[in-house]
């Protein structure tokens, strides 16, 4: 099997000291293949949005490693950090975090002219983005010209957009009807089968369904790994 693009060893993340002390995550192992859909779940407080958010770099861990593309995170200084957000991780949240005095076109386009790409060529990519998530010919519209669901579609599209091989998604659809919803993942599955990866955070089954992996956690541990599909050994098998 190909190296994993996500690769988590003994990971754990706690809060405060002595009384106050919380686990969030413990002794989490997780690798995620190239190809691989893997959903999160559990319930309310099982540690779900800090494994995804230690997955991404967005915090650090207590104890543990983490690799993502081979790099080991901890050996990264914060300017390294930043740039492999930008360029090998795509985040889609549950704040849609988009800048109101941007256009959705901008809002999308803006990851990627920070890394040094030509605006205009950003905004060819944004606006294919923009069109793979239903909103084309929406690029002109400010986020409050946009419903709560057109808006997490642009922030869904900037998390697709350009050549990320890691898609993290806190659920990504609870904005959005269930057709448009339905659309959204077969969209992150589509990204899958071209060679990406990605780790969503679900309470639906029938939205954990997608993937090839289902991991439930319990009280911040790994509690059961459902098998869905096979993991694939090479992006190659993805297209054979």
């Amino acid at each position: 099997m190909s190296e994993p693009i996500l690769k988590m060893r003994r990971v754990g993340k706690t809060h405060g000291k002595g009384a106050q002390r919380v686990d969030a995550i413990i002794d989490i192992d997780l690798d995620v293949a190239p190809g691989e859909f893997v959903a999160i779940t559990g319930r309310s407080g099982s540690g779900k949005t800090t494994l995804l958010n230690i997955a991404g770099a967005l915090d650090e861990p207590t104890t543990g490693n983490v690799w993502v593309e081979g790099r080991d995170l901890g050996d990264l200084s914060r300017k390294e950090l930043a740039q492999l957000r930008r360029i090998s991780v795509g985040y889609v949240f549950q704040q849609f975090n988009l800048l109101p005095a941007l256009t959705a076109a901008e809002n999308v386009a803006m990851p990627l002219e920070l890394d040094g790409m030509r605006p205009s060529d950003a905004r060819l990519l944004a606006e294919k983005a923009l069109a793979e998530v239903g909103l084309g010919g929406a690029g002109h519209r400010y986020p409050d010209q946009l419903s709560g669901g057109e808006q997490q579609r642009v922030a869904i599209a900037r998390g697709l957009v350009g050549p990320r091989k890691l898609l993290l998604a806190d659920e990504p659809t609870g904005a959005l009807d269930e057709a448009t919803g339905e659309a959204i993942l077969q969209l992150l599955r589509d990204r899958c089968e071209a060679g990406a990866s990605a780790l969503m955070v679900t309470h639906e089954p029938a939205f954990a369904a997608y993937a090839d992996r289902v991991v439930r956690l319990r009280d911040g541990k790994i509690e059961e790994i459902s098998v869905r599909r096979p993991v694939p050994s090479s992006t190659a098998d993805l297209i054979s």
